[in-house]
């Protein structure tokens, strides 16, 4: 099933996004753990796709135990950084056999010394444009709330987002934050430019420091409000309690989120089971 026909079926939705291990004798575990999270109320899980696409079997073989073996809508990562339009359409063709019909199209993170304009797809919207033009599949993209950390500035960002749905991406997932007025506030000026398809609220829940440290990283700066900064202070040397206030954090931004008419919820289950399970017995209710 399209995923844009599960959002025009629902006033909101919850979804998952798992990774795939970086070796084949982790496999298994991987497809554990998405069978445990598919023991929750979900309308979608996605699965990344490795560095360079250096899993990128892994990737489709987990889609297609979420799609086939659990009856999960999977939504398959595809990047298209330094890859050909023949190698990209093998992997369309190969999704089509599996009867996986949704595809998140990402640039993926640009090689150092790697200059765009010799690539075959210097953009998302570019990967975009390929999957539509193979057809049989809905597209999603990411979007950053607080901007993009190559782009000049927000207003740029969702000028160049604005491209990414010309070019056929039928909905949106966010990067991570933690700030939902940041979040409330891209959504009015995506929609003040003509955005106007679904939105996926990405969520992650933070459980200890070190993961902490990490994803402000990664998520390219992403805001901490007081609440936010306030809660690490306090139970940074309690690892267990942390682990909780990380948890009810999350269930806080979720509800707020839901209360203010987002169209879902994408929560960055990080491969733990129990996380998911702990957020989802709280809002179970809500969807």
């Amino acid at each position: 099933m399209y995923i844009s026909e599960i959002f025009k079926e629902k006033p909101n939705t919850l979804s998952f996004e798992v990774f795939p291990p970086k070796k084949s004798d982790d496999l298994e575990k991987i497809m554990s753990t998405v069978t445990e999270l598919a023991h929750n109320p979900v309308d979608y899980m996605s699965v990344t796709y490795g560095a360079g696409g250096t899993t990128a079997s892994y990737t489709t073989d987990i889609a297609d135990h979420m799609q086939n073996t659990l009856g999960i809508t999977a939504l398959s990562h595809l990047t298209c950084v330094n890859a050909s339009k023949d190698s990209v359409n093998k992997v369309l063709l190969s999704l089509r056999e599996k009867g996986i019909e949704n595809i998140l199209a990402l640039r993926g993170d640009l090689p150092s010394g790697v200059n765009l304009e010799n690539l075959e797809f210097s953009h998302a919207s570019d990967l975009a444009t390929e999957i539509k033009k193979f057809g049989g599949f809905c597209v999603g993209g990411a979007c950053y709330p607080e901007c993009h950390p190559d782009a000049a500035s927000l207003d740029a960002d969702i000028e160049n987002l604005k491209i990414k749905i010309d070019s056929g991406v039928d909905f949106l997932v966010t990067q991570m934050f933690f700030d939902n007025d940041r979040f409330y506030d891209f959504r009015d000026r995506a929609a003040k430019k003509g955005i106007n398809v679904p939105i996926d609220a990405g969520i992650m829940p933070l459980t200890n420091i070190n993961q902490i440290k990490k994803m402000c990283i990664l998520s390219g700066g992403a805001s901490m409000p007081q609440k936010f900064t306030r809660m690490i202070a306090k139970y940074a040397d309690n690892p267990l309690a942390l682990k909780q206030a990380g948890i009810a954090y999350a269930v806080d931004q979720i509800i707020d989120l839901l209360s203010n008419d987002t169209a879902g919820v994408h929560i960055y289950t990080m491969n733990k089971p129990d996380i998911a399970q702990k957020i989802t017995n709280v809002i179970n209710d809500l969807f």
